[in-house]
């Protein structure tokens, strides 16, 4: 069993340079990049199932138990800032796959890795996962607002029906893992959760590859659009966790990392599976240049957090 669970420990270990891994995969091989976007709704659903997998749910009720405060930070994070944004957007005109990526990354969730990043800088990761819980859990709801004011990110299909889509997706993904934790994976153990955190950290690089699908082609067809999509990832990214752990270093020192991590790093993919083809494949560029700074946030960012 030792021999079987050591690769995905050693993935859980190394989790940082294999996400670099993957974002390199998807640059050197623009063929499996293209395999792979077919498959992201379901690569995104398995992420999800690995990540609560992970928590189990004890630590999820425990979490629950102490999310207090991480209810406001949901609210300003993914429903404050996405409303403001989205009026914006309306009262200024501006209607293009950058400023509704925009939109759908302040309206997202935490990532799911968002624990882990803020575990690989050192930090306590217990903000992060309450977060995470919180603002899973209410994704469905607090991205109605954004929805009615931006319908043109459902194309027409309903805001209830988007935001049913996505309880389902996290629903029936979250059920299927607790239900295994409570039934066959009692008390993983250590070397049992760092296996399981491996799988996630597996499928979190095999996914970026498909995620980033759309910028080889971007290299070569339209290297304006890749420059002014990466810097304003970058900026949208790096920008926001900056800015709140600034807000927040004195007056929560011990919470503030892992708040400022998820803070900047969305789970922007969780819409992929949920909304229409026509109205992410615009998007498609914005959204592979957003996993660059996710997943260098542990290397570029540690001395910040320092």
């Amino acid at each position: 069993m030792r021999i079987v669970l050591l690769p995905f420990q050693l993935a859980a270990t190394h989790g940082r340079w294999l996400l670099v891994a993957g974002l390199c995969a998807a640059i050197v091989f623009p063929e499996l990049a293209a395999v792979m976007q077919e498959h992201l709704p379901a690569a995104v659903a398995l992420l999800l199932f690995f990540s609560a997998l992970r928590v189990g749910p004890r630590q999820a009720v425990g979490a629950a138990r102490e999310l207090g405060h991480s209810l406001y930070l949901v609210a300003i994070l993914q429903l404050m800032c996405p409303v403001i944004f989205a009026g914006i957007l309306i009262a200024t005109g501006w209607n293009s796959p950058l400023a509704h990526g925009l939109a759908l990354m302040l309206a997202a969730s935490p990532i799911s890795g968002s624990p882990s990043l803020t575990f690989l800088l050192g930090k306590d990761a217990a903000p992060a996962l309450r977060l995470l819980i919180a603002g899973t859990a209410l994704l469905p709801l607090t991205t109605i607002p954004v929805f009615w004011l931006l319908p043109e990110l459902v194309a027409g299909e309903g805001v209830f029906g988007a935001a049913l889509r996505l309880l389902l997706l996290i629903g029936i993904a979250t059920s299927l893992a607790f239900l295994i934790r409570g039934v066959l994976l009692k008390k993983p153990g250590p070397a049992g959760l760092s296996a399981i955190e491996g799988m996630a950290a597996l499928t979190m690089a095999i996914m970026v590859v498909g995620l980033m699908a759309a910028i080889r082609p971007a290299i070569t067809q339209n290297p304006g659009g890749l420059l002014l999509n990466l810097a304003a990832v970058f900026v949208a990214n790096f920008g926001v966790q900056i800015s709140f752990h600034l807000l927040l270093k004195n007056k929560m020192p011990q919470q503030s990392t892992g708040i400022a991590v998820s803070a900047g790093n969305r789970n922007i993919a969780l819409f992929l599976a949920v909304l229409p083809a026509g109205v992410i494949e615009p998007m498609l560029l914005f959204i592979g240049c957003y996993q660059v700074p996710m997943y260098l946030t542990p290397i570029l960012l540690r001395r910040f957090y320092r």
